[in-house]
């Protein structure tokens, strides 16, 4: 305990008067605690406060210091709902408490994308009450120092349109929550990702689960990985560099903003007089009028000159080293979790170069921090996306899964393979209900030890035969196939291939040419007659490839290359969002 309360107090936590005693933010109402772990429960007091805390049978005291206090329960069985009582000067009671497990979800958009936007949510939507499923949602922010608590709203933009009401608390999963708690509005409602997986893990296990997301579009791994782990590796003093300047260029902007705003309220002012109120007039008088008629009667009014602009504030932007980390990994620490579920990189994909050693550094950095030893880390690697290659073997999207199917060399790792479920322009796929089943076939492995197929074939080892190459695979379950997508965007369900494909082979000239691939038992043999002294294989290496190996189970290969070639910088650049 004293570990855990001096890490509180060491980054700066510590040094509150506090009237009452009050529980971090993560205690609220519906809340989840982890089962089964030594998990810490702790909050503010007043210095020198005595405060106890109860919940399912066990009670621990503790006395505040410099405001902080902190308490650990021990193996906590899963059930409820309880009541959470902690004691000081004054009594807390956080009500409809259940224990079981809990899981963060993370990432950027694909993980961001709300259930409402699912392919399958007409169905799905109206079945989310699923009480022994909580939810919470953390507000999206950035900070460029570590941040005590969740729930700060700085970082949201007032035009998402988003209510305060759907961050920093525990909510039931029902259909009207999971639409509140909504992390971006484009595709509303809390992560589909996060609720299928959730709740495929609460049917199998029959107990509650707890789901934390903690996820923002249109961002870089480095800004989720703490500054003090980018500062270890010399590969990363660029990172560094921009966020010390990202620092002290927002110093100067704060002293400056006092006044900005002021001129700012000023102009505002003026402009509502001037434009906006006559604007806002008109607009009432047209929706009246001509714009009820189909086609209007007139175009919709316009302000006779634009809004003024509010002036920077020096906030960080969601993209400068170590700020989402602050806001929005930092403030749940040390909350007791069972793992995570991770679905980001697609940013990253204009420099992919650097992304292997960003991901394993971010992944042992939270372990770390969490001090809960190798929790299971699981992650999504990227769909297919734009339009197909021209020619086989490029793609940095390519770059990107191969850096991510590299962690898999770190312990209690696994990976869901999406290759199949992408949209081509669309860089949000719909169907996030398989995404979120693949995720929860690994943690059912990886986290709870079932015995089961929880992974698509992943390449094990080559050998050269006549011409040809022979791959050997890992999790080729009950066999290796020519399957088909579960789910396209236009509905439809794609007849079984009845070759491979996806392949190509190259000889030492390291030109790739599109090879046929034929299925012997657990082996796939590649071959062309083009290329007589065949060196090396890719499969799936593209940013959109046609490829089709799964196995018996439905699971797709990963993309993956036998040869360590050097691979040019750059061959794509892909918006991401």
């Amino acid at each position: 305990m004293k570990k855990a309360l001096g890490l509180l107090l060491g980054l700066g936590l510590g040094g509150y008067a506090c009237a009452t005693v009050t529980p971090h933010g993560l205690f609220t109402d519906n809340a989840v605690i982890q089962q089964a772990q030594r998990v810490p429960i702790w909050g503010t007091a007043s210095e020198g406060e005595k405060v106890t805390v109860e919940l399912a049978g066990q009670k621990a005291t503790t006395t505040a210091k410099q405001g902080r206090w902190l308490v650990h329960l021990d193996d906590l069985k899963a059930g409820g709902p309880f009541t959470l009582t902690i004691t000081g000067d004054n009594t807390i009671k956080v009500n409809n408490v259940l224990v079981g497990d809990v899981w963060l979800c993370s990432g950027q958009s694909n993980m961001e994308f709300g259930l409402a936007g699912a392919h399958n949510a007409r169905e799905e939507l109206p079945r989310a009450s699923q009480p022994d499923i909580r939810i919470f949602l953390v507000a999206r922010a950035a900070a460029f120092e570590p941040q005590d608590a969740p729930g700060d709203t700085a970082g949201l933009n007032p035009s998402d349109g988003l209510s305060n009401e759907s961050h920093g608390h525990w909510l039931v999963c029902t259909p009207e929550n999971v639409l509140k708690a909504t992390g971006w509005t484009a595709f509303p409602g809390f992560s589909a990702v996060a609720y299928f997986f959730g709740r495929e893990i609460q049917r199998t296990t029959h107990q509650p689960v707890g789901l934390i997301g903690s996820y923002y579009g249109g961002t870089l791994i480095q800004a989720w990985t703490s500054l003090d782990a980018l500062k270890r590796d010399p590969a990363f003093d660029g990172y560094i560099r921009t966020y010390e300047a990202a620092r002290a260029k927002a110093s100067k902007i704060r002293e400056k903003f006092p006044e900005a705003r002021k001129r700012y309220d000023l102009e505002l002012a003026q402009w509502r007089q001037e434009a906006g109120d006559p604007f806002a007039q008109a607009t009432r008088e047209w929706e009246k009028t001509a714009g009820v008629a189909s086609p209007p009667l007139s175009p919709r009014p316009k302000p006779s000159r634009p809004a003024p602009i509010m002036p920077p504030t020096g906030d960080p932007g969601k993209n400068t080293a170590s700020v989402l980390f602050n806001a929005m990994i930092r403030p749940l620490i040390p909350y007791g979790i069972k793992g995570v579920i991770w679905y980001q990189g697609e940013s990253n994909a204009a420099t992919p170069h650097d992304y292997e050693k960003l991901f394993q550094c971010l992944i042992t950095d939270w372990r770390s921090r969490w001090a809960a030893g190798d929790f299971p880390f699981l992650f999504v690697q990227l769909a297919a996306f734009v339009p197909p290659p021209k020619s086989p073997a490029t793609g940095n999207w390519a770059l990107i899964r191969e850096a991510q199917s590299k962690a898999l060399l770190l312990p209690r790792t696994a990976m869901a393979v999406t290759i199949d479920l992408g949209a081509g322009k669309n860089i949000h796929p719909q169907d996030k209900a398989d995404v979120g089943h693949r995720l929860a076939l690994a943690a059912r492995r990886m986290a709870y030890g079932e015995d089961l197929v929880f992974s698509g074939p992943a390449c094990a080892a080559m050998t050269l035969e006549d011409g040809k190459i022979r791959l050997t695979f890992k999790h080729a379950g009950h066999g290796l196939q020519a399957g088909a997508p579960p789910w396209t965007a236009d509905g439809t369900k794609p007849a079984a291939p009845t070759e491979l494909s996806g392949f190509a082979i190259a000889g030492d000239d390291q030109k790739w040419i599109q090879a046929r691939a034929i299925i012997d038992g657990d082996t796939v043999v590649v071959s062309s007659d083009e290329v007589a002294h065949p060196v090396a294989v890719r499969y799936g290496w593209a940013d959109n490839p046609s490829c089709n190996l799964y196995n018996q189970e439905g699971l797709p290969a990963s993309p993956f290359r036998t040869d360590a070639w050097p691979l040019p910088e750059n061959p794509d650049v892909v918006a991401t969002h």
